[in-house]
């Protein structure tokens, strides 16, 4: 079960991979196929990250997540 955290939509490009680091902004990092390039900000909205959650940028490209399913257990 997914929920939008997100209300920002972030244009996707092929060859990138895309990710929520943990300063709350999604960046563009460059796929094993594609060498060339470096991380790149790619929003400007801040997103407030809970603990046990995944977040990931959904197929309507906004930033979503989903509740993990081992998270605080050891």
């Amino acid at each position: 079960m997914t929920e939008n955290v997100g209300k920002e939509v972030i244009a996707r490009e092929k060859g990138y991979l895309y990710c929520v680091k943990a300063d709350g902004y999604v960046y563009r990092i460059p796929a094993k196929s594609n060498k060339t390039g470096t991380a790149k900000q790619v929003s400007s909205e801040m997103i407030v990250k809970e603990p046990g959650y995944l977040y990931f940028l959904g197929k309507d490209c906004k930033v979503a997540r989903s509740p993990m399913k081992n998270a605080g257990k050891a």
